[in-house]
Order: structure tokens, then C-alpha cells, then sequence
């Protein structure tokens, strides 16, 4: 596939360790957002999805959820070359795909309760980056059209926020084709709707490799799928081992006894063999 440069890794970083977020504008290829989106009109309609009767989904809002069963276009989100590397630098290479879904925020839909990706995982904040998610302009971001709201900065703060209250945020405006790169702890929710027109995104949402994934991605993706699928986004699904210890099966590599693959991995215990 081929795609521009990534951009500077460590000014991004920076960014996400002071502010909470960055954004890679322009990072996916025009023709990969055109397949996307024709991807994603048609599931919509296979599917027959409506919005949700919730204020959190939103009720003027479409969401499709665990994108991966849904063909070969989805399985490139996750490991594409333009933003996987931020990810990976947020977390490490061992992070895991936590969700991943479309958000198509439709006309006269109204703001997105503020929240943190991580506000249900009972630590103590401020804590180290457990989770890092992405927002995928498939069409333009506009304060208008709802874009992505933030409060900058909050990832660092000793708690976390009350989805009842309202606070100052800024928009995440982005060109389509962007992507908006966020720590957990950040403080966000989509934007209010004030267009015709949809805002449409796709949620491709990590955690780390220790981390319980948001969606049960071994149950929810059949194995003969996964079987395709190549190694890093197997790894990247849950066919891993994190560090050794975090993830086997009987001391196997969860590839070796689910997919049937030959897979070699040091388990921490035996860096003490006798």
C-alpha cells in the first residue's frame, strides 16, 4: 500500500504526553478513505443499522461494531504504516486492538457526554497510557459538522470526568483523510451536529497488552477468519503473548493451539531455568 511519510514521531508524542492527543493530518490515502466509506455505506444498508435509543451512541448517530468480521477493507485499519507506529509509541509494540467501529454522526445529532476511554478501569489517575485511540476522518471534521471535542491537557488530572456536567472543550478539527490520536485518559465526546451532512469516522480504538479489550475480539472474530488474517494483525487481535507471560495457553502461544500455527515464544519462567 503505498502511503506519504509518517510525520515527525517524536513531536507527536510530545504532543500526547502534554496535551493528550495529536493529530496526523492527511495520513490515509485518499483512495483508501473513498474504499472505506463506499465500505461503509454498504454495511450500513446490508445491516440495516439505525441509530441507537441512548444519548451516549447517540440517537441521530450509526454504529457498526467488531469491523474486522466485515471484510478485507477493514482489516487495514489496524496495522496501517501511518498511525500504528504513534500507537505503538503511546503504548508498545506488544498493544492490543481494544475496538473497532464506525461513528457517523448524522444531522441535528447533539454533543457526546464527556468522558475518558478509561474512566471504567478502576486505577488511580493520573496513570500511565493504557489505552490509545484513534479517530479516522472519513470526511471532513468541522466544529460544525461534530467534530470530536476536547479537553486538553486532562489526561494528567486526578480524576475523571462527570458525563452529566458540561465543560469548555476545543474541536479536533481535521481535513478528511486525518487521523486524531488520543491517550484514554483524555477527556472527549463527539461533537453536536449542525450540518446536512453526516461527520463520518471510524473508531480504531487500542489498549494495552494487559489490558481487557473493550470488544472480545477472540469470540467475536470466528478463527477459520482469523486464519487469514496476516501475523501482526493476528498479534494485534489477541494471538500473542505479552511479555512472555501475559496471554498463553498451557504454556503455548495462543496461535499454535487456536490457529494451528507454528509458533515459538520464551515464557518469562523459563529465563530461570536450572
Amino acid at each position: 500500500m503505498s502511503t506519504s511519510p509518517l510525520p515527525d514521531m517524536e513531536e507527536h508524542l510530545l504532543r500526547i504526553a502534554e496535551d493528550g492527543y495529536t493529530v496526523l493530518e492527511n495520513a490515509i490515502e485518499p483512495d483508501f478513505v473513498s474504499e472505506i466509506d463506499e465500505a461503509l455505506l454498504k454495511l450500513e444498508h446490508d445491516l440495516s443499522i439505525v441509530p441507537a435509543d441512548n444519548l451516549f451512541e447517540g440517537i441521530h448517530t450509526t454504529r457498526v461494531y467488531n469491523l474486522l468480521v466485515h471484510g478485507a477493507t477493514f482489516e487495514k485499519i489496524p496495522v496501517y504504516p501511518n498511525v500504528l507506529p504513534v500507537v505503538e509509541g503511546v503504548l508498545d509494540p506488544g498493544a492490543l486492538i481494544s475496538s473497532l467501529s464506525s461513528i457517523a454522526i448524522g444531522p441535528d445529532e447533539q454533543a457526546q457526554p464527556i468522558h475518558a476511554d478509561d474512566q471504567l478501569i478502576p486505577l488511580v489517575r493520573p496513570h500511565i497510557p493504557i489505552i490509545c485511540n484513534t479517530m479516522w476522518a472519513i470526511t471532513e471534521f468541522t466544529e460544525k459538522n461534530g467534530a470530536t471535542r476536547l479537553v486538553p491537557g486532562s489526561h494528567l488530572w486526578p480524576e475523571a470526568p462527570n458525563p452529566l456536567e458540561r465543560y469548555d472543550t476545543i474541536a479536533a478539527e481535521m481535513p478528511k483523510g486525518s487521523v486524531l490520536v488520543w491517550v484514554g485518559s483524555l477527556w472527549h465526546g463527539g461533537g453536536a451536529n449542525l450540518t446536512r451532512e453526516r461527520r463520518v469516522g471510524i473508531a480504531m480504538n487500542y489498549c494495552a497488552g494487559y489490558i481487557r479489550q473493550q470488544e472480545n475480539q477472540q469470540l467475536g472474530i470466528p478463527p477459520k477468519l482469523v486464519k487469514t488474517f496476516p501475523r501482526r494483525l493476528q498479534e494485534l487481535i489477541g494471538y500473542s503473548v505479552y511479555n512472555g507471560l501475559i496471554g498463553h495457553i498451557d504454556k503455548k502461544h495462543p496461535a499454535k493451539v487456536v490457529l494451528s500455527e507454528e509458533e515459538g515464544v520464551e515464557m518469562v519462567w523459563d529465563l530461570l531455568k536450572v
